[in-house]
């Protein structure tokens, strides 16, 4: 049974400044739809991300979809060889089907690009290896 999903105008209006940022996603990263929908801004959210995602069609060949995943670094897509796709890239995963975002979880679009396009960067983000060193020079 398939469902068909409405796409108001008011989610589609985000759908091009979403696939110019996807489009600056680099081979052998990931981002997710969260991160995505912070970078675009306006009250954008992941779920309009994976809708724009759905709603690509022939820009399919020009917008890296595939390096687009959930939250957790999984597969939200069906029978279109994503994973494939990416461990060609050079992405790994684990052995829950999960990518390792650690290593491949893209930063977002450097401050400079981001400004000129009207995006917000993303927050840096810490790393687990940051905390463990400064736990480590306590004894």
């Amino acid at each position: 049974m398939s469902t068909t999903v409405t796409i108001t105008m008011q989610e589609r209006r985000f759908f091009e400044r979403i696939y110019q940022v996807v489009e600056q996603v680099p081979r052998g990263q990931v981002s997710t739809y969260g991160d995505i929908a912070l970078i675009v801004g306006g009250g954008c959210d992941a779920r309009i991300v994976g809708l724009a995602m759905g709603d690509l069609g022939p820009r399919a060949a020009k917008v890296p979809w595939q390096r687009i995943i959930n939250r957790s670094g999984g597969i939200s897509t069906q029978g279109y060889n994503q994973r494939e796709l990416l461990v060609a890239e050079g992405v790994e995963f684990d052995e829950k089907g999960k990518a390792y975002l650690d290593r491949f979880r893209w930063a977002g679009p450097g401050q400079e690009w981001a400004t000129k396009h009207g995006f917000t960067p993303l927050p840096a983000r810490s790393s687990g290896k940051e905390e463990d060193k400064s736990q480590m020079r306590l004894f």
